[in-house]
């Protein structure tokens, strides 16, 4: 059965260890020189770029995170261990873990390692789509003459380089389909290498939950036990037609995803839809002069990400949500797209002017939508506004100085709130 070494990329017929360099690391399939669908996914990859910037942490469970009033952005293997998870509220996460060292997210340091990653997937393929900053699919059929080996040991190559000039690890999970290729990399996390082949595709799914379906939430899994499904092995027994009624286009999707079929193809030029920052406060708070601070800096932060990717934005959005976790949403569409932080904070602080002013605020957000190229964004001139040009010409006069001199070598006063 055809072999590969993740550790010297040798290929080999079966055997416990490498015939070259000993490792036991060993990944044996069928089909492995077969398969071309990938789908890699960085392990706890914003602790893991702690870790590895603060090699002092690298013993210690570490949590990425807000305060105590915030949840889990991602925890490392050692938190995990103690049942700490993504999403989960800070207070219960150091319940479970006090010992754990809590830290900021720093953005822009995680960035810059994605970016780094993606660089050396685009030495493997043209078709690569990013779900986030730490994951993506990656279809490398035809590529096996272009590199002169195989989609399998080119990706256990990618893993390797990680390792060695990031300092960073990713597992792998690799089939015919986009669908089971994200579903092998979670099988052997951490520094794992899954496979699923296409003979083997119906008993493996035969027995799994339907809540394996990726975008199939808790609701989604509530609704389809509901209708007495909660088995691969339940959705073969509908038909088509009577799955289409059921759940509307979701059910055509989940009649071929019970076979392992999965139509869609790797894209690299999805469409972004939105883009957007939220904040979530150590205390509640209803205080105008706070919550206008945030709204600024989180405009300013949209704004820097509209920029760097050369789009605009038709939409802002205020997210608020209240101490009980009920939420408002409000959106406002501009006359001119925009790539401004003063636009989007002018237009985001008339929405929090809309809204009730006597209720506390646990966390609030920005956002920008309706995204379209930056030759579209709106002309400094404004009748209703006419410093609006003015502000215009500052912003992109202080957006030149932190190029040069770095993100705090200027702020608004607002910013200080």
């Amino acid at each position: 059965m055809p072999s590969l070494c993740r550790d010297c990329l040798e290929t080999f017929e079966t055997a416990r260890r490498c015939p070259v360099c000993g490792s036991p690391r060993i990944v044996t399939h069928e089909e492995l020189f077969d398969l071309s669908i990938a789908h890699m996914d960085c392990d706890a990859f914003y602790a893991s770029v702690e870790k590895r910037d603060n090699p002092a942490l690298a013993d210690k469970p570490v949590i990425i995170g807000g305060g105590r009033r915030g949840v889990v952005s991602t925890a490392c293997y050692i938190a995990r261990i103690r049942g700490v998870r993504s999403a989960m509220p800070m207070f219960k996460a150091l319940k479970l873990c006090p010992e754990a060292v809590v830290l900021p997210p720093r953005m822009e340091a995680y960035s810059e390692a994605s970016r780094q990653i993606r660089a050396m997937m685009e030495e493997l393929s043209p078709a690569i789509e990013p779900l986030s900053l730490d994951e993506a699919f990656i279809d490398l059929t035809g590529t096996a003459r272009l590199h002169g080996a195989p989609p399998a040991v080119m990706l256990a190559h990618l893993i390797r380089r990680m390792r060695s000039e990031l300092g960073l690890t990713g597992s792998i999970g690799l089939s015919h389909n986009k669908f089971l290729a994200k579903v092998a990399s979670d099988l052997d996390k951490p520094h794992g290498f899954s496979v699923i082949g296409k003979a083997e595709t119906p008993a493996f799914l035969k027995d799994k939950s339907v809540s394996l379906i990726w975008g199939v939430g808790r609701v989604g899994v509530a609704s389809l036990n509901a209708a007495g499904i909660s088995t691969f092995n339940d959705l073969l027994r509908w038909e088509h037609k009577d799955l289409i009624a059921r759940f509307g286009s979701m059910g055509d999707r989940l009649w071929y995803l019970a076979r392992g079929q999965d139509r869609r193809r790797v894209s690299s030029d999805g469409p972004m839809k939105s883009i957007s920052s939220e904040t979530t406060f150590s205390e509640d708070t209803a205080n105008a002069d706070i919550l206008d601070g945030h709204i600024w800096r989180l405009s300013e932060k949209v704004a820097d990400r509209i920029k760097a990717k050369s789009i605009a934005g038709r939409v802002v959005t205020l997210k608020l949500k209240r101490a009980d976790h009920s939420q408002i949403s409000r959106r406002i569409a501009l006359r001119h797209a925009t790539q401004m932080a003063d636009k989007i904070y002018q237009n985001a602080r008339n929405l929090l002017d809309q809204t009730e002013n006597d209720t506390a605020y646990r966390l609030i957000g920005v956002g920008l939508s309706e995204l379209c190229p930056e030759s579209e964004a709106d002309p400094s001139a404004d009748l209703l506004d006419p410093q609006a040009s003015l502000r215009a010409d500052a912003e992109r006069a202080t957006d030149k100085i932190r190029q040069k001199f770095g993100r705090d070598s200027i702020k608004k006063g607002r910013a200080l709130r």
